[in-house]
């Protein structure tokens, strides 16, 4: 007769502190606080008195730093475009 056991692995976690979720991040504490408080960065809220970071939304939000910037998105690129041509304003 064989005998086995079976372990439960702790179940992941769903949500960062804020200074988890800097270090996450690889940011400062400091700054994921200033930018709460300027309400910019990821999206966060607080259970109880804690500030708290569901761990999808700072994937998302990473992700959509990455399309907004032209460096990581070939499409934003003003490299990718034709020249404009300056049009000098009319003086009445």
């Amino acid at each position: 007769m064989s005998s086995f056991t079976v372990t439960s692995s702790p179940r992941p976690t769903a949500f960062l502190t804020l200074p988890q979720a800097a270090e996450y991040l690889g940011l400062s504490a400091n700054t994921l606080y200033v930018w709460r408080h300027r309400r910019q960065g990821p999206p966060s809220f607080l259970m109880g008195r804690r500030v708290m970071y569901r761990i999808t939304a700072l994937d998302t939000w990473v992700a959509d730093q990455e399309k907004a910037d032209s460096r990581s998105n070939l499409a934003l690129s003003p490299l990718n475009r034709r020249p404009e041509r300056r049009v000098s304003p009319r003086h009445p």
